[in-house]
């Protein structure tokens, strides 16, 4: 059943090459969707897909690549509308 799941990603997480680590990580397991820069200097990461999947995806944002420094993450799970075709990294 595909779900949609909202991360939101505080701590030193811009210009570490967070999004495009969200995107890797998406595109291996096929999950929809997109990360942005948000003005508070966190990351958010709107995604679809098979909810364990999705549970891949968000331990995987809890870890962060190499360089991020994570404060908190803050997961939200709601119904999915089919919004995205693919996942990308917006800017």
């Amino acid at each position: 059943m595909q779900t949609r799941v909202i991360i939101k990603v505080n701590g030193n997480v811009q210009g570490v090459f967070f999004r495009q680590y969200a995107k890797q990580i998406a595109d291996k397991l096929r999950i929809k969707g997109v990360a942005k820069n948000l003005l508070d200097g966190s990351v958010e990461i709107i995604a679809e897909g098979e909810e364990e999947d999705l549970r891949t995806l968000v331990r995987a944002c809890e870890e962060g690549p190499k360089g991020a420094i994570i404060e908190n993450t803050h997961v939200y799970y709601d119904k999915s509308t089919g919004e995205f075709t693919s996942f990308r990294v917006s800017f």
